[in-house]
């Protein structure tokens, strides 16, 4: 029997939608960024904050080399240098530096609490800078988020002794404005380059940056057990390798301060981590700034249809039929 030469057109798998890879993109750089709180837990009690953040952006370098020569991009272009440069310096290598620093000395609870400061300094410079804007969507579902936050970091830390070194605030809040810089840096540069680009030159940067380092590094791997520096590498490919790239595609087709409201979710999954991995049972109080976290999460996420755009889908037309005996076949919807 003769084949139609469209007969298998509809055979092939559609492309996937350009808002549900998006999702996707954001899903995983969360996920990926709350799996680090507990790695950083695990190798720092081996590892110096430099040397770790220098092995960390190591083997994140390799991985995103390797990648650049299979994809076969090359420099970024010269409009996009200045804003990887400066992400690479300030959240790359001053950010990691700042946050291994301040797990040293603060809870998990407490520094998650103190970063996640940075989706607000981020909306806002985002606003300033990039004139973005602030609907009151996005401000009401951070502001639930953020008590969310304070309500996880106040149960996670209140197991102590109470006292919370002012040194390893500082670092971490230190930390929440080099995140919040990194982004807001990043956010023009991807007009020019990839996000692929972006990601791996930035991190080549905080990489050189971090190359004073490189001596305690060489001097504490003999040292370490094997499960700090397994936890280092993963911490290289990736919360910084896959992570950073997912989080530069997302960070391409939607606002920044948007996108940065979605990291309130982290604290919840930490929770969530701790308690599958370290054997952390949260308390009530825990879990509630969880589901805060995750709720205002979904506000600011949130966009309902307008009248215009329901009115446009009633009066859509209907497709006519095709001809007869066209041979034709019409795509499933």
């Amino acid at each position: 029997m003769k084949t139609h030469p469209h007969a298998h057109s509809n055979a092939h798998p559609r492309s996937l939608p350009p808002g549900l890879l998006t999702a996707a993109a954001v899903c995983c750089t969360v996920f990926a960024w709350a799996s680090a709180f507990v790695s950083i837990r695990s190798a720092g009690a081996a590892y110096s904050p430099g040397a770790l953040a220098l092995g960390r952006l190591l083997a994140a370098s390799l991985v995103l080399g390797v990648l650049l020569l299979v994809r076969r991009e090359g420099l970024p272009p010269r409009g996009a240098r200045r804003g990887i440069l400066l992400s690479g310096l300030v959240w790359f290598a001053g950010y990691t530096v700042a946050l291994n620093w301040g797990e040293r000395l603060v809870d998990a609870g407490t520094a998650s609490l103190l970063v996640n400061t940075g989706p607000i300094l981020m909306a806002l410079l985002a606003a300033r800078l990039l004139g973005e804007a602030l609907p009151p969507r996005l401000l009401t579902g951070m502001a639930v988020s953020f008590t969310g936050a304070v309500v996880v970091g106040l149960s996670m830390s209140s197991g102590g002794n109470g006292s919370t070194p002012l040194l390893g605030v500082a670092l971490c809040l230190i930390a929440a404005a080099a995140y919040a810089t990194g982004v807001v840096a990043q956010k023009p540069a991807l007009s020019f380059a990839t996000p692929l680009q972006v990601t791996a030159y930035s991190c080549f940067a905080g990489t050189v940056a971090c190359l004073p380092f490189a001596g305690q590094l060489v001097a504490e791997v003999p040292r370490a057990p094997l499960s700090a520096t397994l936890n280092m590498v993963y911490l290289g490919v990736v919360p910084t390798a896959l992570a950073f790239t997912t989080w530069t595609y997302a960070l391409a087709r939607m606002p920044a301060g948007k996108l940065g409201a979605t990291t309130y979710a982290v604290p919840a999954i930490v929770v969530l981590l701790s308690w599958v991995l370290l054997g952390e049972t949260p308390v009530w109080l825990t879990l509630l700034g969880g589901l805060l976290c995750l709720a205002g999460v979904a506000v600011s996420r949130y966009r309902p249809r307008t009248r215009q755009e329901s009115e446009a889908r009633v009066e859509e037309p209907a497709p006519e039929p095709p001809p007869r005996g066209s041979g034709s076949a019409q795509p499933v919807a």
